[in-house]
């Protein structure tokens, strides 16, 4: 097939067909032929015809390129089996309308509590300790999975985590607990509408949304971020003494995550009465992971695997942050390697005996000048555990990060699912090499002993210390 792609093309094929018809007509006057009129009236048909040809692909390729920028959504929903689509669909909400003078005037959204109400909402999930579905599905056994899910208000990555987490065999064994710092009643009603496995609910109590004019809020009498420590002095505002080593004042927005984390690892260790006799497997995730669908069968078998192989190994960890993956040659991969947490914090998972350890150095955790929970984990592998984390982690990810907006980064459209298509499509090439029967053990090579870091700052304030360690059971 001819493919010409300019706006000239018409013209050149023109010269070429004039070209032979000029042949043509010369040949007509030296043999005087007829048949030079039949090869004149060829040409002009093979030149209509590529002209049709022509315009077909250009209409073609616009219509291809709309497809694209338009259909994603339905291309992501196409990869998602029919009956999960109604963890995709948005309910509307629940709304009262004032009608006045002829026309709709007010319209108040009922399902929004004032934060009194949040609060009793909340102290009643935390009292009640409510498990969805614990009438279907068999009582939580030793060596069943808990998979823990840290939320706050991305409600469209939560739904496709969701609908991932609902496409691995075995899910229905398994105890859901989702962790919330934000109270939304669209969330919880999508929580309680899972129905492929037990499910409870949790609600971290000292949020900001809480507690918005208040520590851990931003009081209106803290300290500014960038203010001088002489200055804060002067001014007496709250926390004046405790700026951070790099001479900043707290933001509540930042601190919040790694107090909702330490707060949620010892509810489900300590408090929760179906998980505080629990010694298996508890598996860490957030609201915009996305799990592969062999991701229990991948946890079972590294766990019979560090149990027969490598007695040191305490965490093990599903996902990787590579930009390419090799699922021919690396699926059946696991490396064992000191934990570093910027690598190996995307599902972790770790048991009781691990987390006994670790709350052990509740002070080390809570104390540490650094407002992430990894980096602060960190370092009490390195300073305070006697024996430090060590990880075993799948070369060919099970567990990704799909979340392109979040407490550090934001973009002009946080609603792309990009991400989630470019996982589906990941995962729909990988089949194939899912479900290993065994697991092969690599070794990283560490170069040289890991570099003690500075922390990031942000949780120099002796409040955030104390509320940390208040929050801490059986430390």
């Amino acid at each position: 097939m001819i493919i010409l792609n300019s706006s000239d093309s018409l013209r050149k094929v023109w010269r070429i067909c004039s070209t032979i018809m000029s042949s043509g007509s010369s040949q007509i006057w030296r043999r005087r032929s007829g048949t030079a009129w039949i090869r004149a009236g060829l040409v002009i048909f093979i030149l209509v015809f590529i002209w049709l040809q022509l315009n077909f692909l250009s209409l073609a390729g616009s219509s291809q390129q709309y497809s694209e920028v338009n259909d994603s959504n339905a291309a992501i929903l196409s990869n998602v089996p029919a009956v999960l689509h109604k963890f995709l669909s948005p309910r509307p909400k629940n709304f009262t309308i004032t009608f006045s003078n002829g026309s709709y005037t007010n319209i108040f959204y009922t399902n929004a509590p004032n934060i009194s109400e949040m609060k009793r909402n909340i102290a009643k999930y935390n009292r009640q300790q409510i498990v969805h579905n614990e009438n279907i599905f068999e009582p939580l056994q030793n060596d069943s999975i808990v998979i823990v899910v840290q939320i706050h208000d991305r409600i469209t990555y939560l739904r496709h985590l969701i609908v991932s987490l609902a496409q691995a065999p075995g899910i229905s064994q398994a105890l859901l607990v989702f962790s919330h710092d934000y109270y939304d009643e669209e969330m919880n009603s999508l929580v309680q509408s899972i129905d492929f496995c037990k499910v409870i609910q949790i609600f971290y109590p000292y949020s900001i949304q809480t507690h918005p004019n208040e520590f851990p809020g931003e009081d209106p009498d803290d300290c500014p971020r960038d203010i001088k420590k002489d200055q804060a002095l002067q001014k007496k505002c709250n926390n004046a003494l405790y700026p951070d080593v790099y001479g900043h004042y707290r933001e509540a927005k930042f601190t919040q995550t790694k107090h909702h984390w330490w707060w949620k690892a010892n509810i489900v260790f300590n408090q929760l009465e179906v998980t505080r006799n629990h010694t298996g497997l508890v598996v860490l995730l957030e609201e915009d992971h996305y799990v592969a669908e062999d991701f229990i069968h991948m946890l079972r078998l590294m766990e019979r695997t560090y149990k027969e192989s490598c007695k040191h190994c305490n965490i093990l960890s599903l996902g990787t942050y590579l930009k390419t993956y090799n699922y021919y040659a690396d699926s059946k991969k696991v490396e064992i390697s000191p934990w570093i947490s910027s690598k190996h914090n995307m599902g972790m998972a770790f048991n009781r005996s691990t987390w006994m350890n670790i709350v052990e150095c509740a002070s080390s955790f809570c104390k540490y000048d650094d407002y992430n929970w990894d980096w602060s984990l960190q370092h009490v592998s390195q300073n305070c555990l006697k024996h430090k984390l060590h990880a075993m982690v799948a070369r060919a990810p099970r567990v990704f990060h799909i979340g392109e907006c979040g407490v550090h980064h934001k973009k002009n459209n946080c609603k792309s699912t990009a991400m989630i298509s470019k996982v589906q499509q990941i995962l729909k090439s990988a089949k194939r090499h899912l479900y290993p029967d065994y697991l092969i053990l690599t070794y990283s090579t560490v170069l040289k002993k890991t570099k003690l870091r500075k922390g990031n700052g942000g949780w120099g304030d002796r409040r955030d210390h104390k509320l940390c360690i208040g929050m801490t059971i059986g430390g």
